[in-house]
């Protein structure tokens, strides 16, 4: 591991960091990661010029380039804020580590200034660098990675809200139309989202079409028990709709039973259920 104790790339930092910095945005330009449609010029002089400051003092501070220690937290942070800020614009992971990795050519180019005449200097100074960046760059590049997982998260969770709307058919009556594979996940945002309905609406009868449920197993009817055993418990009746004849083959086949649940073949039917168990009847003409 590299040891700034003995290390001149603290003392060349210093006294080439004007230069360092604008060589580094230029050979951003030159590999094309600058990326002017995703982000502004400013924003990224700032990035650059901050991120260069935090490197410079982390560097002095007399102790091992441990990225991971006490002294380099600034460092990090930098280095996050800069990530983060790249994953939410759309830079790739690559785009993103070369902000790092372009570092490395007006470094070398102040070493080679600096140590020309000195060829030994010159090449244990490239490589500690060398090293630092590159630990610098994977950092980034975890960063990143978490970065992408979060917004992945964030949007499955997002979708599993918009795949369980819940909509109010009338007065006290809501239903819950589902289409798509109804796993555990999916199933614990349904509940919710329809308890949290019968709540807002103060709903007396809630319906559960399953007509877009591809399959229905043994862990899809448990699941549904359970959401209708939650709705009781809050007052509502639970009807459960769209079961199809294969559906109800096999319900039958795993011994599956529905115990105080009402079941309709179709949406239409429930709505009419519900129509009569809430006392709503209509005259024709």
């Amino acid at each position: 591991m590299p040891d700034s104790s003995g290390s001149k790339l603290p003392a060349l930092l210093s006294r080439y960091q004007d230069r360092i910095l604008t060589d580094w945005i230029a050979a951003q330009s030159d590999v094309g990661v600058l990326r002017a449609d995703l982000m502004r010029e400013a924003e990224i002089r700032r990035q650059s010029r901050s991120f260069l400051s935090h490197l410079t003092a982390a560097t002095q501070n007399g102790v091992n380039f441990d990225i991971e220690s006490e002294q380099w937290q600034d460092v990090r942070d930098m280095l996050t804020e800069v990530t983060n800020y790249r994953v939410d614009h759309g830079f790739t992971p690559t785009e993103t580590a070369t902000f790092i990795l372009a570092l490395k050519q007006p470094i070398f180019e102040c070493l080679r200034d600096q140590y020309k005449n000195d060829p030994q200097t010159l090449v244990e100074e490239a490589w500690s660098a060398t090293v630092l960046l590159d630990k610098l760059g994977l950092y980034t590049n975890d960063i990143y990675l978490r970065g992408r997982e979060e917004i992945i998260q964030r949007q499955q969770q997002e979708m599993l809200e918009l795949s369980t709307p819940v909509v109010q058919l009338w007065d006290r009556i809501v239903a819950l139309p589902l289409i798509g594979t109804l796993d555990s996940s999916r199933a614990q945002i349904v509940m919710e989202n329809l308890l949290e309905a019968v709540v807002e609406s103060k709903a007396e009868i809630v319906i559960i079409d399953i007509t877009g449920v591809p399959t229905v197993d043994t862990l899809v009817a448990q699941h549904l028990l359970k959401t209708a055993a939650a709705a009781k418990l809050m007052g509502a009746e639970c009807i459960i709709s769209g079961i199809r004849p294969q559906i109800a083959q096999t319900i039958v086949h795993l011994g599956v039973e529905l115990p105080q649940v009402a079941t309709k073949a179709d949406l239409q039917s429930a709505f009419a259920h519900a129509l009569r168990r809430t006392g709503v009847t209509f005259t024709g003409h």
